[in-house]
């Protein structure tokens, strides 16, 4: 089975189908451990429609889709902050994929989209519960570092030069 990594319309069906499961999962990881619930099914389908991905269209933004055999398997998107630094954020697989280096190659394509943007950094945040992150992101090369947001779900934020 192999891997591939290109380009998809943020609006797309595609897009669509990997952020919901994307939203779905991590604000029900963070219900379950906070609240000892799932996310309320309204709140859910709110958050998902505040967020369409707009910011990940072109020229400032960019999504990635992972596809594995064919399928689609997960996604990475980029957003220019300045002219100088991207944003990393929506990197996702689906449980069935993982461990099989796809979100590396996810990441790594990011980052090459913001080169080729010309980012000479990239940053990113996530949350102390999500700790497959924080360990992807160290093993890539990121290093903790000061807030570059005030998103109130950020608990931890890290950067890499792109050089």
């Amino acid at each position: 089975m192999s891997w591939t990594v290109a380009p998809e319309p943020h609006d797309s069906p595609v897009a669509a189908a990997l952020w919901r499961a994307y939203y779905t999962e991590v604000s029900d990881r963070w219900y379950l451990l906070h609240e000892g619930r799932r996310t309320d099914p309204g709140e859910l389908e709110r958050e998902i429609a505040a967020r369409p991905g707009g910011d990940l269209a072109p020229p400032k933004g960019l999504l990635l889709v992972a596809r594995y055999a064919g399928e689609p398997a997960g996604s990475a998107g980029i957003r220019l902050l300045d002219d100088a630094t991207a944003e990393l954020t929506r990197v996702f697989l689906h449980a069935g994929v993982r461990g099989r280096g796809g979100a590396a190659l996810l990441v790594r394509a990011a980052e090459d989209a913001a080169r080729a943007r010309g980012a000479t950094r990239m940053v990113l945040d996530t949350r102390g519960d999500l700790v497959e992150a924080r360990a992807l992101y160290a093993r890539l090369g990121y290093t903790e570092t000061e807030p570059h947001n005030t998103d109130p779900y950020a608990e931890h934020w890290f950067a890499k030069g792109l050089g």
